[in-house]
Parts: structure tokens; C-alpha cells; sequence
């Protein structure tokens, strides 16, 4: 197993910014990529940012360039999710995964964080 625990989630209003941390387990010799995905209530989850394990590669929807980012500190066990000029319909449930390859699918990514609530308003 690798363990994920993310952190920094919360409420904040329109146009605010958010962090959020996930700190992965050392154990990472099996996994290439750590991805920040999110589920908005009733609909599907999706991939936000991907960032190889040792940060050469990173990967932010088009939709979404210019207001997320992701990067990995120093230590290469902390991946962050920068996000700012929050909207409303950013609010979701904001997950960390960790796979052995690049990809936006879920089921590429066995190694799942328990979630942080992210909540925006106007």
C-alpha cells in the first residue's frame, strides 16, 4: 500500500485560493505519477493535475491551465495543488492517487487518498 493523506481543504469564496497537500508515503518506488482528481456531488470524477514522481512531467487540463497548478517539494513526499480564482463549480470532493503510469483514467491510479472537501462560495 501507499498511503495518501491530503490536506488544506475548506471554504472560501468566490475568487479565493486554496492549497491543498498530500503527503505520500515513502514507499514510492513502484509509483510514476501523483494525480489531484475531484468529484463534485452527483456527477463523476475527474483528473485535475498530474505530476510525475519526481517532477518532470506535469500534466493540467486546458480548462483549467491558468488558475490550478501542481508541484512536488524537494523531499519529492509532498504534492501540492495550488488553486486559485476559485469558482463556485470548483467546489468538490478533492482526492490525491498515486499510479505507475501517466493517465487521466481512475482505474490507473490503485493508491487513493481519503478526500478533502473543497466548498466555494459566492
Amino acid at each position: 500500500q501507499v498511503p495518501l493523506v491530503e490536506s488544506g481543504g475548506g471554504s472560501v469564496q468566490v475568487g479565493g485560493s486554496l492549497r491543498l497537500a498530500c503527503v505520500v508515503s515513502k514507499s514510492t518506488s513502484s509509483i510514476a505519477y501523483i494525480g489531484w482528481f475531484r468529484q463534485p456531488p452527483g456527477k463523476e470524477r475527474e483528473a485535475v493535475a498530474l505530476i510525475s514522481s519526481l517532477g518532470g512531467h506535469v500534466h493540467v487540463p486546458d480548462s483549467l491551465k491558468g488558475r490550478f497548478s501542481i508541484s512536488l517539494n524537494d523531499a519529492k513526499d509532498t504534492v501540492y495543488l495550488q488553486m486559485n480564482r476559485l469558482k463556485v463549480e470548483d467546489s468538490a470532493t478533492y482526492y490525491c492517487a498515486a499510479g505507475r503510469r501517466f493517465s487521466v483514467r481512475l482505474d490507473d491510479f490503485p493508491y487513493w487518498g481519503q478526500g478533502t472537501q473543497v466548498t466555494v462560495s459566492s
